[in-house]
């Protein structure tokens, strides 16, 4: 798996990572949203580099002239609920793209740092030979990028994959490329040092998914 770490080069996605890690600012629900969305189209450009292009002809109101347009065929799939927002700013770029969603959660067992990803909704249209996005805005052990990589092995083989995510622990993210295909990109925000004993990514943010929408619980 190649992964591209943006927070290798400083720029303006150091102040939305700053903002969402913020136990103050991050109460702004809204404001957590828009920043997780922002992060998104950040990642949907520099993504966007690494697509193929074919020239296009346009006609302006002077001249005809050419332009590279993006060829792929993109279906973009983000991971409910928390993913929404991350597929919000990727959708922003690519707008022409497909859409899938995929419920996976953590069912936790008897003690509260066990847990198995339960997938339980699944809607998608055919992958075969397209582009495909997979969004998941924390990549913490890795595992829920796994099951709901394999939940969408029925629908057909990708030509490419692509991972678009927030923060990561480096666990998780040694554990993703060990199970998906060796020509896969990770596209990353940042990426800290380890996950604690309940599976958290240390310093992470909290869980993404009750700052974008609110608490709840757990059963």
């Amino acid at each position: 798996m190649l992964t591209h770490n943006l927070s290798e080069e400083n720029s303006i996605l150091n102040t939305f990572i700053a903002e969402i890690r913020d136990v103050n600012i991050q109460k702004d629900s809204m404001r957590f949203r828009r920043n997780i969305e922002r992060i998104g189209e950040i990642l949907g450009y520099e993504m966007s580099k690494s697509f193929s292009f074919e020239p296009k002809k346009i006609t302006t109101p002077l001249a005809e002239t050419e332009v590279q347009t993006i060829e792929n065929e993109v279906v973009l799939c983000s991971v409910l609920r928390a993913g929404v927002p991350l597929h919000n700013g990727l959708l922003n770029y690519f707008d022409t793209a497909e859409n899938a969603f995929i419920s996976a959660y953590r069912h936790h067992l008897e003690k509260p740092e066990t847990f198995e990803i339960v997938v339980e909704y699944l809607a998608c249209p055919s992958l075969e030979g397209k582009t495909l996005i997979l969004a998941d805005p924390m990549v913490a052990t890795g595992q829920s990028l796994l099951a709901t990589f394999e939940a969408l092995k029925p629908f057909g083989t990708p030509k490419e994959i692509h991972l678009a995510a927030v923060i990561g622990a480096q666990e998780g993210i040694d554990f993703v490329a060990k199970n998906f295909p060796e020509n896969t990109h990770l596209w990353i925000a940042t990426i800290d040092k380890y996950l604690n004993s309940k599976g958290y990514i240390v310093p992470g943010l909290g869980d993404a998914g009750d700052l974008a929408f609110g608490e709840k619980l757990q059963h």
